[in-house]
């Protein structure tokens, strides 16, 4: 019997390398994004929001030319100016990133503004830095994907960076995080997005006293 393929990530972290070459601003979202933050769920998706010029749309085009791969600039323009997602395929290997544009969704902006750089570590094992968009903005967003479609994956997302989070805290390495944030975007969302992020915020809160790790008061 045939086995699905496992999706292959260095398309992925190629585009990446290759954005910050070029200088193209760009953030990482999603799950990968909640996996840089402390996640365990194993993702294959690279959420990347771009904000291109022409100079970087010539750049992207040729380092990615054809025939091996598509990624053809028109497509770009037209994607920019739709607000519609746009790809670069490896034809060789079978491997497609899918790339927003920022203006795919207004609600990017403040998220773009504020994104902050992040260390991963490329498939060599190559530590590599990367702009991200912050833990408070990688929520909001699962927040708003929830919102449209109920999907399990997000409460697995949040629930996970937020152990993550309140472990750090207990260890004495948590990092800045906006609980206030979070929770005013989630009221803005409606009753059932904040009570869904109250209620996932307070049981990773739990998970951690059940461990007897320390008192979070005061630790958001």
């Amino acid at each position: 019997m045939a086995t699905e393929r496992t999706p292959d990530l260095r398309l992925f972290f190629d585009i990446l390398q290759t954005l910050d070459r070029i200088n193209a601003p760009y953030m990482i979202i999603g799950g990968f994004a909640a996996a840089i933050y402390g996640n365990t769920r194993t993702t294959y998706d690279i959420d990347i929001v771009v904000d291109l010029g022409e100079r970087h749309i010539q750049a992207l085009a040729a380092t990615y030319p054809f025939p091996r791969y598509y990624a053809d600039p028109e497509q770009m323009r037209d994607s920019i100016r739709r607000g519609i997602s746009f790809n670069v395929i490896d034809g060789k290997m079978g491997d497609k990133a899918d790339l927003s544009p920022l203006t795919r969704d207004s609600r990017y902006r403040l998220a773009f503004q504020h994104r902050v750089r992040q260390t991963i570590e490329l498939p060599d094992g190559t530590p590599f830095d990367v702009w991200c968009a912050r833990p408070e903005d990688v929520i909001v967003g699962k927040l708003m994907a929830w919102e449209e479609g109920r999907s399990h994956k997000h409460e697995i997302d949040i629930y996970g960076m937020m152990l993550a989070h309140y472990t750090r805290v207990i260890l004495g390495r948590g990092a800045s995080f906006d609980e206030g944030y979070v929770t005013a975007y989630a009221k803005r969302l409606g009753e059932d997005v904040f009570d869904f992020w109250a209620s996932i915020n307070e049981a990773a809160r739990k998970e951690i006293r059940r461990d007897g790790s320390a008192n979070l008061e005061g630790a958001a």
